[in-house]
């Protein structure tokens, strides 16, 4: 993908309305000279367009990258910058700099293999709907849709679920069935990329122009397939996958923002087989609004659903009205989620330290307690 539509002339092509208006004004004399900006690639430094400026290469300036804290403090796809253009006036060509973030409205976090939020990487941001996109083939998994969808209440989009490879599946409405009982309130969409089938409605409803919207789901999903389908052309290099597991082959290798010719936004990431849910706990509600409706009718207010006495969960999961393995990936999501939070709280960390110490010494007494030193 090369990036943005070369059509794209105006920052109102680009996404740009009042609300951005009234952010760049907050801005105040970091603004002053300055033009705002739209990253539609994120290097070491950053690629940029601008109103009237074409696509072109821009540093992130030497403050903005002192004050950055972590990684997700620095330009990334979809933020809107302050920057000095090379021919605007009072800038030099050549000398292209972003010097703030405007900021986002939405971002899609991701953390590291250990859940340290201290380098967390931001895929996009500014996104107004997530596509969940996974293939009604091998790739079909109700556990996954669930992190995927977390991850996008939390990151501040809609998300919206696409059952694609419709015209292979053995049981397509029952798949749509599925998916709708694990995600109250999200709109699921019956999909062909491949043949068009259900794309330009899915496509009238969700990316009109301006919107900003991000495809996520893992390789061999079909997501590269279906941006082309949107756009009418070959926009995006596509694979075929595995027989044996459908997994794909990562064709896409970076991520990027594309103008469709529509007028809608969008952005396409590699195909991430597990996806981190670095500020997931606050999309658990919402994804999981089933379990959060019952834990709401529980007798105490901090009941962990385990053995406590008057718990709603419990009588749910008894009665089969819960499934039991619902339940289960909630709190699997929920445990992964406490693990980010204490990565990247160093007092949670050493709360965290000093329990397991305090269970370690008890066991220990016990023990000693109960056999003697001749144990």
């Amino acid at each position: 993908m090369d990036g943005i539509d070369s059509t794209a002339s105006t920052i109102e092509d680009l996404g740009w309305d009042d609300g951005w208006v009234a952010a760049w004004a907050a801005l105040a004399s970091a603004a002053l000279d300055r033009q705002p900006a739209r990253v539609i690639a994120a290097h070491r430094d950053a690629r940029v367009i601008a109103s009237g400026a074409g696509d072109r290469d821009a540093t992130v300036s030497g403050r903005l990258r002192h004050e950055a804290l972590r990684p997700g403090d620095l330009p990334a796809v979809g933020d809107w910058v302050a920057a000095d253009i090379g021919d605007a006036a009072g800038a030099t060509a050549g000398t292209d700099v972003i010097h703030a973030i405007l900021p986002r409205r939405s971002a899609f976090r991701r953390s590291d293999d250990e859940g340290l939020t201290i380098s967390e990487q931001v895929l996009a941001s500014n996104i107004d709907v997530a596509l969940v996109v996974t293939g009604l083939d091998g790739d079909f998994n109700l556990r996954r849709l669930e992190r995927y969808i977390a991850v996008a209440w939390a990151g501040g989009a809609t998300p919206v679920i696409v059952l694609n490879k419709a015209d292979t599946a053995a049981n397509p409405l029952g798949q749509l069935l599925a998916a709708q009982a694990i995600a109250p309130g999200v709109d699921v969409r019956l999909i062909a990329a491949l043949t068009g089938d259900g794309v330009a409605q899915l496509a009238a409803d969700y990316l009109r122009p301006g919107r900003t919207a991000v495809l996520l789901g893992s390789s061999g999903a079909g997501k590269s397939t279906l941006v082309n389908a949107i756009a009418g052309q070959e926009l995006m290099r596509t694979a075929a996958v595995r027989a044996g597991d459908s997994r794909g082959r990562h064709t896409t290798t970076h991520r990027g923002l594309l103008r469709l010719p529509g007028g809608a936004l969008l952005v396409d990431t590699p195909g991430i087989r597990s996806l981190g849910v670095a500020g997931a706990d606050a999309g658990l509600d919402a994804t999981f609004a089933d379990v959060a409706d019952l834990a709401a009718q529980c007798r105490f207010g901090d009941c962990r659903h385990q053995r406590e006495p008057g718990c709603a969960v419990q009588v749910a999961l008894a009665d089969g009205s819960l499934d039991t393995s619902r339940m289960e990936a909630h709190r699997k999501l929920e445990r992964e989620a406490a693990h980010v939070a204490r990565g990247g709280d160093r007092l949670l960390r050493e709360a965290e330290a000093r329990k397991w110490k305090m269970i370690h010494t008890a066991s220990r007494e016990h023990m000693a307690r109960k056999y003697g030193s001749d144990r």
